[in-house]
């Protein structure tokens, strides 16, 4: 039996953002939201937020957020993705973004539609168009078809997905706290890099590279997609600590050929340079014969004085990442000078006790990959249900 679905505006009130001028922005007052306030799940207001005057709440009260509503992104590359706004006080929203109400329904269980905003998210995506850049507008959005079975049914079928959510949520933060406990190991160990209480020898940077490396920039124009090309890694794939072939952009071997000197191995240190300066990775074995893009710098190590482990911990601590920060310059592109980066001072503990360190971490290596495999199986099983749930195949 098909199930009862109804459009997105009988349910919801929908509408567009304001497009508030730059020259009324402020750094307090009412928070205006825009599209980087929010990454498919709550609304977040941090230290770079942009503020408007009060008096806004009166003259574009339309645009006025409130706790419940969902904020939806209409163009660009971020086109669909979603936020929830959770907070007790008022904000207003900016251009751009559409804004969902769907707590003026009484047929519509505020966790059912939650989950819906998944389903919501893959439609708007399929059906966004637009030659430069994908974009979508709210009357289209309000045409999307919900399921909508009884209440009751909704709140059932929200509490098997909250559930299967708990446990997804639960594992990603075991992984989390692996990556705390290995943070507290380097500090106990090798305590405060820049404070240096232990009193450790500190060189520089360019003293504990190998012989080899030329710590130089990747390629500057990496060109077009390239089919069977070689992979090439970018500072925006810098997203974990293990980075593989997986998902790279593939570039002319010929364009590789002519930055030879950063041909990558495979278990070099990847550090970006340039936009995100700081952000580390390592490459793995798949890596062999990729390149890199001119925003990261590769780093060979002289394994007789220098951990690779050792090293990228001692990197991701805040302390020598608000070095790195320092160091860093520009104000439309922020990026670090290699001869800065060559002359950073760093601590250099015997490395005897660096691959004491590197033991201990390959330990919880060990354990974050049996929860990696255990957080992709529950993404799974949320993934399943999830679909079922909207089909009608759920309860």
């Amino acid at each position: 039996m098909k199930q009862k679905t109804q459009t997105l505006t009988t349910v919801c009130a929908i509408k567009n953002g304001f497009a508030f001028k730059s020259k009324d922005y402020l750094t307090k007052g009412i928070p205006l939201l825009r599209i980087s306030n929010f990454n498919d799940g709550e609304v977040y207001i941090n230290d770079n937020q942009i503020y408007v005057d009060a008096k806004y709440l009166k003259s574009k009260n339309d645009f006025i957020v409130e706790k419940g509503d969902v904020l939806i992104a209409l163009s660009g590359a971020t086109t669909g993705k979603y936020g929830i706004y959770n907070f007790d006080f008022p904000s207003l929203l900016n251009q751009r973004i559409g804004l969902i109400k769907s707590g003026e329904s009484d047929t519509l269980n505020s966790r059912y539609f939650y989950y819906y905003l998944n389903i919501l998210k893959s439609e708007i995506l399929r059906n966004a168009g637009g030659a430069a850049q994908p974009n979508i507008s709210t009357k289209k959005i309000g045409t999307f078809e919900i399921p909508l079975p009884p209440l009751e049914t909704q709140k059932r079928i929200a509490q098997i997905l909250d559930d299967a959510a708990a446990l997804r949520d639960t594992t990603a933060q075991l992984l989390k706290e692996y990556d705390l406990l290995a943070q507290s190991i380097f500090l106990e160990m090798f305590g405060d890099p820049v404070m240096n209480p232990k009193e450790w020898i500190k060189t520089r940077f360019a003293n504990l590279v190998s012989s080899n490396c030329p710590l130089t920039y990747g390629i500057v124009q990496p060109g077009d997609e390239y089919e069977n090309g070689i992979p090439c890694v970018r500072p925006v794939d810098l997203t974990s600590q293990y980075i593989s072939v997986d998902n790279l952009k593939k570039i002319d071997p010929a364009i590789s050929n002519k930055f030879s000197r950063t041909i990558l191995e495979g278990g070099e240190i990847l550090l970006s340079v340039r936009g995100s300066v700081g952000v580390i990775s390592i490459a793995d074995d798949s890596l062999k014969g990729a390149n890199v893009t001119r925003g990261i710098v590769p780093i060979w190590f002289d394994k007789k004085i220098s951990n690779r482990l050792y090293f990228y911990y001692l990197y991701k601590t805040k302390r020598i990442q608000n070095q790195i920060k320092r160091l860093s310059k520009g104000a439309t592109l922020v990026q670090i000078n290699l001869k800065d980066l060559r002359e950073l001072k760093i601590i250099q503990p015997p490395i005897e006790l660096q691959n004491q360190f590197a033991n201990k971490i390959a330990l919880i290596e060990q354990q974050k990959a049996l929860a990696k495999q255990e957080l992709q199986e529950s993404e799974d099983l949320f993934n399943c249900l999830l679909q079922k749930a909207f089909k009608g195949e759920l309860v």
